[in-house]
This record gives structure tokens, C-alpha cells and sequence, in this order.
């Protein structure tokens, strides 16, 4: 496994189980609206070492160890991570813009980084499959428009401190940045440029609707 994930995955470990046995630390760095708008921008990155539990973070991360080999194998080591922290922002900028006004607005969690390099993953290499449960198979297209879905789920229910939001703005990071780097893609899988962005879509029209 490459050594840049391997650091990765071992520092949201770290990160995260200091902020489960720790809440003033957990309180200090996750993603808070008005702690971010009094001028604590550090916590746009460090929220995205943070997770809700144990089950959280398990899920980011096995998600991780599956999609960021084929990033790296199609694009280098720098690449995935200018993906991961660019998606980990683009999550957190898109935060912003849809909770600005809910000054008490918290959340937590790698999930932005992680959809960015999902998209990334499933771009460059559209015919993927997984295997759910290790058992049942799965087109990896399919698995990422599924759980954007699910994130618009969350972000109505708001019954948790999962950053929903943050799903978003990592796939749209990840999607562009991507495509920026690799505009024949464009060309090469048409179908599944326009395929990934249904979701996204399906995103800001709803919010122009006031259904979030």
C-alpha cells in the first residue's frame, strides 16, 4: 500500500480517537459555523480528521483503502493527494455556503475527502466493481450516486453530526479537479462524466426548491 495513504488513514485514526476520549479537543477542531466565521479557519482541514464514532470513521476509511490505489495507479502520488485535501475543502467550502447562517451548525468527518477520491476513482476507471458486504457485487458508479443520495438524506434528517454537506462539495472537488487534469476523460467516458453529476444536480435543485 502506498506510504502517503498508509500516513492518511493512520492520522484520522489518530485524530479521531484523541477526539473520542478527549471532548474539549474533539470541540476545538471539528467544523463549527461560528467558530469558522469568528476567524477559525483551521478547522475547514481539521474537522476532516475528526469522526462522529468508531463506525464513522471505519466506513471513511475502508471506503479510502478501496478507491485511492486506483487514483494513485492512474495519476501519482501528488495527484491523490492534491484530490484528497482539494475535495477535503471544496467539502467544507460547500458547508459554508449552505449552513452560513446556522451559527450553531457542527460537523465531523473525512467523508468530503473521501467522496472526492471515490469520484476521482470512479472517473478514471468507470468499469469498477465492488463487492458490498465483500459479497454482493456492485458497479462503483453506482455505490457513489448511492451514497450522495443517502448524504441528501442526511442533510434533511439532520439527526446526526455526519458532515452530509461536505459529501457534496468532496464530489464536485474531486470531479473537477479530476477533470481538470485529465480533460480527455471528457472524450474517453462521456456517459460517466454525465452520469455523476445527476446527484450533484439533484443537490442544488433541491436547495433552490428549499427541500434542504
Amino acid at each position: 500500500m502506498n506510504t502517503i495513504l498508509i500516513a492518511i488513514i493512520i492520522a484520522n485514526a489518530l485524530f479521531s480517537f484523541k477526539g473520542f476520549n478527549d471532548l474539549s479537543f474533539f470541540r476545538k477542531y471539528e467544523f463549527h459555523m461560528g467558530s469558522v466565521r469568528a476567524g477559525e479557519q483551521i478547522r475547514l482541514i481539521s474537522s476532516g480528521f475528526l469522526h462522529a464514532d468508531i463506525a464513522h470513521l471505519a466506513f471513511n476509511m475502508i471506503t479510502l483503502y478501496f478507491f485511492a490505489p486506483v487514483v494513485i495507479g492512474h495519476l501519482e502520488s501528488l495527484s491523490f493527494v492534491i484530490i484528497y485535501f482539494g475535495s477535503l475543502i471544496f467539502g467544507s467550502l460547500l458547508t459554508i455556503l449552505f449552513h452560513k447562517d446556522d451559527y450553531n451548525y457542527r460537523a465531523v468527518g473525512a467523508s468530503g475527502a473521501v467522496t472526492g477520491v471515490l469520484y476521482s476513482a470512479i472517473l478514471l476507471q468507470p468499469d469498477m466493481m465492488l463487492g458490498i458486504f465483500f459479497i454482493i457485487p456492485m458497479p462503483a458508479y453506482l455505490f457513489g450516486i448511492l451514497y450522495l443520495l443517502y448524504s441528501i438524506y442526511g442533510m434533511r434528517a439532520k439527526n446526526d453530526n455526519i458532515g452530509h454537506t461536505a459529501h457534496f462539495g468532496g464530489a464536485i472537488g474531486g470531479y473537477l479537479i479530476t477533470l481538470i487534469s485529465n480533460p480527455s476523460l471528457v472524450v474517453d467516458h462521456t456517459f460517466m462524466v454525465v452520469l455523476l453529476t445527476i446527484p450533484i444536480i439533484i443537490l442544488f435543485v433541491m436547495a433552490k426548491m428549499g427541500k434542504l
